[in-house]
């Protein structure tokens, strides 16, 4: 069984930089893709960015230039910079076991392709 415990977030001046964390606890090497979603209460789930096994990654359109999603043996991690009041929502990281490629589609489906996901996280982004 995989689970996912998210550590990061919290409020963050606009202009700056935040950094998000998902630890992955037991077998990793089972996850194809990994992602991180958001979701305004609301709103519709966006996909901010998504990496696949040989390391490829995909940014959601309103991220893109500003997000850097990377992974090591214990986890994924996010980093944005000059972010925005409109970055402000939860964030959520998810994983995929089936198999995965780096199709968009997966980063523009709602989440409904992942499997696992992690608690959320909070972002509030001021002015």
């Amino acid at each position: 069984q995989v689970n996912l415990v998210q550590s990061g977030g919290g409020p963050v001046q606009a202009g700056g930089s935040l950094r998000l964390s998902c630890a992955v606890s037991g077998d990793m090497s089972a996850i194809t893709c990994m992602a991180w979603w958001r979701q305004v209460l609301g709103k519709e789930r966006e996909g901010v960015a998504l990496i696949v096994p040989e390391g490829d990654s995909r940014y959601g359109d309103s991220v893109r230039g500003r997000a850097t999603i990377s992974k090591d043996n214990a986890g994924v991690y996010l980093e944005m910079s000059n972010v925005r009041p409109e970055d402000s929502a939860n964030y959520y990281c998810a994983a995929r076991f089936r198999p995965c490629g780096s199709s968009m589609a997966y980063l523009q489906s709602g989440g409904s392709l992942f499997e696992v996901w992690g608690q959320g996280t909070l972002v509030t982004v001021f002015s």
